[in-house]
């Protein structure tokens, strides 16, 4: 049904339906008292995803307003639930004060939960690094940016062509790929959430405002990223979109890194999957190279060792570093 707020609707409809017009495609979850509820399409597609139980409110047009609803203190559950499943969620609380409101309780988004940006740490998966990356084209040239929200990690790299950047997002497996409008069909569909943004996004001069504006920087130089507008427009897009959803400052976001092809093995991914990395043909993640090489005593340990070993390096001083820091380690 159709989220336009037209008179025949209660106060608290009409508010509802402004507030969903926001979100057109994510759920949105709507507080009410101690329970967070649905309506219209968002309930049915809740209750099938979350198998809680459907129900009605009122009436318009003459039809009841299907409905679903989850209790407020259970919430999180849910969202792990509703992102394992690759949707995104807008979470709106109650900010007004019943006793005093006139009409309906004010109520905003206070929260945006999307796959490719959890920092939860309920929310977080421990074997893997949870990421959300950007695409940005122009002609055969491919900008790609990717972030690790919850780590602080924030890197930026050019490809050229759209088999090399499958082969990157086969290495990186994002959770959520955003890319302008007029170039989201040249993202091949492989499950991945991939969500479209207007194309000014992606212009070169607001990402580089945006960006040194995060880094509170007079421009991007110190970060290399000179050879780089195409990453650079990625970079930019994808912190727009990161601000956007978390509606807070995030400054652990204080750099971003250039990924130089030049300084590792460049495979694609029939080779990775061949290579039995992180997945076995056969499906067993302990038969793998990194099943076999991984003792570490952490989950955190344990995600560095597998991005090593997606991206095996050949600069002579990037491994020294590790070689020495490796060794620090085992003579302390």
């Amino acid at each position: 049904m159709s989220a336009n707020v037209t008179p025949v609707h209660t106060p608290m409809m009409q508010q509802y339906m402004r507030i969903k017009s926001d979100y057109p495609d994510m759920l949105v979850f709507y507080r009410m008292g101690d329970f967070y509820e649905l309506f219209f399409d968002d309930a049915k597609r809740a209750s099938a995803l979350l198998d809680i139980t459907l129900t009605a409110r009122g009436k318009t047009g003459g039809n009841a307003i299907p409905m679903a609803g989850v209790p407020y203190h259970a919430i999180e559950g849910y969202l792990a639930k509703l992102v394992r499943k690759g949707e995104s969620v807008a979470i709106c609380e109650q900010i007004g004060d019943p006793a005093t409101s006139k009409g309906p309780v004010e109520r905003k988004v206070m929260r945006v939960v999307t796959p490719g940006t959890l920092t939860d740490e309920a929310l977080l998966s421990a074997a893997r690094d949870n990421l959300v990356a950007a695409v940005c084209f122009s002609g055969s040239r491919v900008g790609l940016a990717w972030l690790d929200l919850a780590g602080g990690r924030f890197r930026l790299t050019e490809l050229e062509g759209i088999e090399a950047l499958g082969g990157e997002l086969e290495r990186l497996k994002p959770a959520e790929i955003i890319v302008a409008e007029e170039g989201a069909e040249r993202i091949v569909n492989n499950g991945i959430r991939t969500s479209t943004r207007p194309p000014w996004h992606f212009e070169l001069d607001s990402a580089t405002r945006l960006l040194c504006a995060q880094f509170k920087t007079k421009d991007l130089s110190g970060f290399g990223c000179d050879d780089s507008p195409l990453g650079v427009a990625a970079a930019g897009a994808l912190l727009q979109y990161v601000n956007d959803t978390q509606k807070t400052a995030l400054p652990h976001l204080s750099s971003v890194t250039v990924e130089t092809l030049s300084d590792a093995v460049i495979m694609d991914g029939p080779t990775r999957r061949n290579l039995e990395l992180e997945e076995s043909l056969t499906g067993h993640k302990d038969l793998t190279l990194a099943g076999i090489m991984d003792r570490c005593q952490s989950p955190m340990g344990s995600r560095l060792l597998k991005r090593w070993i997606q991206r095996p390096i050949r600069n002579a001083e990037l491994l020294r570093g590790r070689y020495q820091a490796v060794e620090s380690i085992l003579m302390s």
